[in-house]
């Protein structure tokens, strides 16, 4: 997609902290770092492939794994683009996009390997793996396939591990399910290697048996990010950047703003945007109780102080919470006697 360079302006509401700024930039330098890395490491497996199962499957599966940073690198030039009438809530959605885009070509190459590999365990297929000449010596090829499979799964699992930490700091999706699958990569080489020594060793279904292990871990991982994806773009509830649980950051601010002096009942609904959370505070004051301008203000200006995510926050003043509207959460159920 390109991207006019005077289109990209700074919002009030829709852009990364300055402090984050500089974590984002380590991020896209490290994307930029993986994808050099993958393209070398697609080139080399490609060499020494052959005939085996196992190594086209790591073969594709080093293909896929250039989707998410080129999806991220996209979408962190999209999300400068300043709100507008058409899209009032800004761009943040790109990270959520380019996760499902991402997902969606796990799941589809790792449904096509897996059948492939199934196809290759029915007709017995045995990949021959021959001998190469290397300064006058005869050396068997799955040796050089063992050498560059774990050598080249060492940096991965570095990098992988270096944007889980950006990723927990930006809450950004995406650049999780890129770090998760690049620190899972010793899985793949692993077992790449065993069913290369399994053809060695006489053992032909080894090969089969490895590139299905591989490509169940593709599809296993397009299952779970297409999970996330399609939770966040349906606008369910804010979850941490992991997934792993609901965000606190939504029982933090219903909590703010019912310890607030003027408000007797307070019910919040968070959609995670990408990076930032879009806030609706509904909030019942106390009995005969009208708020000023000032007061659902400074509310407001407090709500988006407990946390930089909290960056677009809006507080309406109703007569009573509707369960329609604002359904209870676990921790203010309680809480709900009317509505």
């Amino acid at each position: 997609m390109k991207l006019r360079m005077d289109k990209l302006g700074k919002p009030k509401h829709d852009r990364l902290p300055e402090k984050l700024q500089d974590t984002m930039h380590k991020a896209v330098r490290l994307e930029w770092v993986t994808i050099g890395f993958v393209s070398v490491t697609i080139i080399l497996v490609g060499i020494v492939a052959g005939q085996s199962q196992a190594m086209r499957s790591a073969w594709v599966e080093d293909m896929l794994s250039l989707v998410p940073p080129v999806a991220f690198l996209i979408a962190s030039r999209i999300i400068r683009i300043a709100a507008n009438r058409k899209q009032p809530y800004g761009y943040h959605r790109a990270i959520a996009i380019g996760h499902q885009a991402a997902a969606m070509a796990l799941l589809i190459m790792g449904g096509l390997l897996v059948y492939e590999s199934i196809s290759a365990l029915i007709k017995q297929e045995k990949p021959p793996i021959g001998v190469i000449v290397l300064f006058g010596h005869d050396i068997w090829m799955g040796w050089l396939m063992i050498t560059i499979m774990a050598i080249t799964a060492i940096p991965m699992v570095i990098l992988g591990r270096m944007k889980l930490r950006l990723a927990k700091e930006l809450h950004d999706k995406l650049l999780y399910a890129d770090a998760d699958m690049a620190k899972a990569d010793w899985g793949t080489a692993a077992a790449t290697i065993v069913g290369v020594l399994g053809i060695g060793l006489g053992f032909w279904w080894a090969d089969s048996i490895a590139a299905l292990v591989i490509s169940v871990s593709i599809v296993k991982d397009g299952i779970t990010n297409i999970k996330a994806a399609v939770s966040g773009l349906s606008d369910a509830r804010a979850t941490r950047y992991d997934n792993s649980a609901f965000h606190p950051l939504t029982y933090d601010a219903e909590k703010l703003a019912r310890e607030t002096g003027w408000v007797l009942q307070a019910r919040a609904r968070i959609r995670d945007q990408g990076h930032i959370f879009h806030t609706e505070m509904f909030v019942v004051p106390v009995s005969d109780y009208v708020p000023t301008l000032e007061e659902t203000g400074h509310l407001r200006n407090q709500i988006e102080e407990l946390d930089w995510k909290l960056q677009d926050t809006v507080v309406a003043v109703v007569e009573e919470l509707d369960n329609q509207q604002v359904p209870p959460s676990d921790e203010n159920q309680a809480e709900s006697g009317t509505g």
